[in-house]
């Protein structure tokens, strides 16, 4: 565990203002965001399972579209004691005592309580979409839907990268990289996802961005990169259990399809972490994807691999117009007798 892990449980936060460090496409400074500044607008998603909520808005005085995204903090180990979540200054408000059964509201000190906050700004139609609330289907994408018609939307349509290569190229969040591969070929950076705060080892999710371009996702892995999928495996696992002492075999390492962004990177995240896009349809074991392609080495060139597009993105346009997903209508019966 890193030793941020063993900061004071009573320091406070020494100022109520959140501040956001922005960076532009280069990725330097050159404000700062605060929340206090935050209009809302509209809420985009709110998972109740997962507790966490994405809002729309804007910042005052600034133009375009915000999105924030807050996530409430999974519980550590380190604070269930005496000087965390049971100390004197907990409190506890009583819904009801019956006989040994209880259930009250607890209050621990503010220090305990912080809400993970990410923000997206300026924010695309892209960026809305893909944390909007909506209807999902499942794709078969055999090799020929690929090159007909996913492959032209990736090309065409892909976020932008600038981030990535700002991390690759040390210009952006070096304090945050925890291992550095230098190799052009099969070289690769690992740093803690968006996702995770990098402390908290019950959620621990970290990424592997390799360093080599031009390789976009499952579907171009053959032979020829055999090496980097094992150094990125074998390095990547070293460097995490160095670091915070999760043993490989606690580590589930996978990579998605389809990705959230079209340079290929992997997934290590705890396995006790319910991390999204962990299930079948999106994410593929990294031993797994290794043991198909020394079986057959273009494996992924020639397999039916299936993903899942929701309803908002423009690739379901494509895939609808073409015939192999339907768009969920409304049943308009219930709707008129609700309005009834």
């Amino acid at each position: 565990m890193s030793d941020s892990n063993n900061q004071k449980l009573d320091s406070e936060p020494s100022n109520k203002k959140i501040k956001i460090d922005h960076e532009n496409d280069n990725g330097v400074n050159d404000n700062q965001l605060e929340l206090k500044d935050f209009e809302l607008e509209k809420i985009l998603n709110n998972n109740t399972v997962r507790k966490t909520v994405c809002v729309q808005g804007k910042f005052k005085d600034k133009s375009g579209v915000a999105l924030i995204v807050l996530e409430k903090n999974a519980f550590t180990e380190e604070v269930l004691d005496n000087e965390g979540y049971f100390s004197v200054d907990t409190e506890l408000k009583t819904f009801f005592q019956n006989d040994i059964y209880g259930n009250y509201e607890c209050f621990p000190r503010p220090s305990l309580n912080g809400v993970k906050t990410s923000i997206i700004y300026p924010a695309t139609e892209k960026h809305i979409a893909k944390f909007s609330q909506q209807e999902s289907h499942i794709v078969l994408e055999t090799p020929q839907l690929y090159e007909k018609l996913t492959l032209p939307h990736i090309n065409k349509e892909q976020f932008n990268l600038q981030w990535v290569y700002n991390i690759l190229e040390g210009k952006s969040e070096q304090d945050r990289v925890i291992y550095d591969n230098k190799c052009e070929r099969d070289g690769f950076v690992l740093l803690p996802d968006l996702k995770w705060d990098g402390v908290t080892k019950e959620t621990l999710y970290l990424l592997a961005i390799v360093r080599r371009r031009g390789i976009k996702s499952l579907r171009d892995l053959d032979e020829s990169t055999l090496p980097l999928l094992k150094r990125i495996r074998d390095e990547g696992k070293k460097k995490i259990y160095e670091k915070y002492k999760v043993p490989a075999s606690q580590l589930r390492v996978y990579l998605h399809y389809q990705p959230s962004f079209y340079h290929l990177h992997v997934h290590f995240t705890y396995l006790r972490h319910e991390a999204p896009g962990i299930y079948a349809e999106k994410s593929h074991l990294l031993d797994t994807v290794i043991d198909n392609i020394e079986m057959i080495g273009d494996y992924y060139k020639k397999a039916t691999l299936p993903f899942t597009i929701r309803e908002m993105d423009n690739i379901f346009n494509i895939y609808e117009t073409n015939g192999h997903v339907q768009r969920i209508k409304p049943n308009i019966e219930n709707i008129e007798l609700i309005d009834k």
